[in-house]
């Protein structure tokens, strides 16, 4: 009726008023393919806390965790656009030399605090004594194949004065080092103290001389850089306010950090302790550390001469 015209108009505004207040529908997270090295390090445990306290969804982002038995093998995966996102090594930068559809976007670690050379308890006492010797490393072309050929050469015997055995995942190389197969194997330093806390093994080497340098770098593909910037600089943001968490939640980041390296939380505090002080807070990258990468290349015939250090990174999508 007339009347309650103006009744309905009443309730139909409203409604409408209403309806206005309600929350939009969230938008669908972007699934980010997300590369490890190796699947039990600490220098990536950041990607599972950050995963689990929520600071990658933060940014619209779902991450699909992959690790690989080595450096090397990850870079193939990017390479082939089975990744999109690579935490990886300051050496693999060799391969954007070498024509990589990649590119380093965050200084993510400095000194290699990570790894240590071990061998058995009856082992060599001393590096002087690894000449002709056999250390096992993930993959030929990986961090800690650089590593090895960089002792050798300090050493003074040059890049092969130490037989160098890839061998993939690290529960091989244990087994190698028990059997005596090998003479040493290079592993992350929560192996290496399990090792040595259960009287299998005795860390060797450490690398603390090595002062500028980048052992961990983040990489991401030309193809997400090129059509997904955001999704990117999204990453590098959750990334770095994950490594802030970690800095002021020492308990909270050892119990993670248990679970996924398997280790107990005595030897995660370790770990943690020894660790913590290499994780960039900024990402930016060092211009010495990246002289000690140039030169190493060279020096480890990875390429032939030292390349343009400015075309294999870039720091666009760190946060401001």
């Amino acid at each position: 009726m007339p009347t309650n015209a103006p009744f309905r108009c009443l309730i139909g505004a409203l409604f409408l008023l209403a309806m206005s207040g309600l929350p939009c529908a969230p938008a669908a997270a972007e699934t980010l393919r997300v590369g490890k090295a190796v699947a039990e390090a600490f220098s990536f445990v950041p990607l599972d806390i950050g995963m689990r306290k929520g600071f990658f969804a933060k940014q619209g982002l779902d991450i699909e965790s992959i690790a690989f038995t080595g450096d090397a093998r990850m870079q193939q995966a990017m390479a082939s656009d089975s990744l999109d996102i690579a935490l990886g090594s300051g050496p693999a930068m060799a391969f954007v030399a070498k024509g990589a559809p990649i590119k380093g976007v965050a200084a993510m670690a400095g000194p290699p605090l990570l790894l240590a050379i071990v061998v058995r308890p009856d082992g060599p006492k001393t590096a002087a004594e690894l000449k002709g010797k056999t250390v096992s490393v993930s993959t030929a072309g990986s961090l800690t194949y650089w590593l090895v050929s960089e002792t050798s050469r300090r050493q003074g015997w040059g890049p092969t004065g130490i037989q160098i055995a890839p061998m993939g995942a690290m529960p091989g190389q244990i087994a190698a080092l028990k059997r005596g197969d090998i003479d040493g194997a290079i592993m992350d330093i929560g192996n290496a103290f399990d090792l040595e806390k259960r009287g299998d093994g005795r860390i060797l080497v450490r690398f603390t001389e090595i002062k500028d340098f980048h052992i961990h770098v983040i990489f991401a593909t030309d193809k997400v850089i090129a059509t997904k910037p955001e999704i990117v600089r999204g990453f590098l943001k959750g990334w770095f306010e994950t490594i802030a968490f970690m800095r002021r939640n020492k308990a909270e980041t050892v119990k993670i950090a248990a679970e996924v390296m398997n280790k107990d939380a005595d030897i995660s505090g370790r770990v943690y302790d020894e660790l913590m002080p290499m994780f960039s807070d900024t990402g930016k990258f060092d211009p010495k550390a990246l002289e000690t990468l140039s030169k190493s290349y060279v020096e480890l015939k990875l390429l032939p001469s030292e390349p343009d250090m400015s075309k294999l990174y870039t720091e666009a999508f760190l946060p401001k």
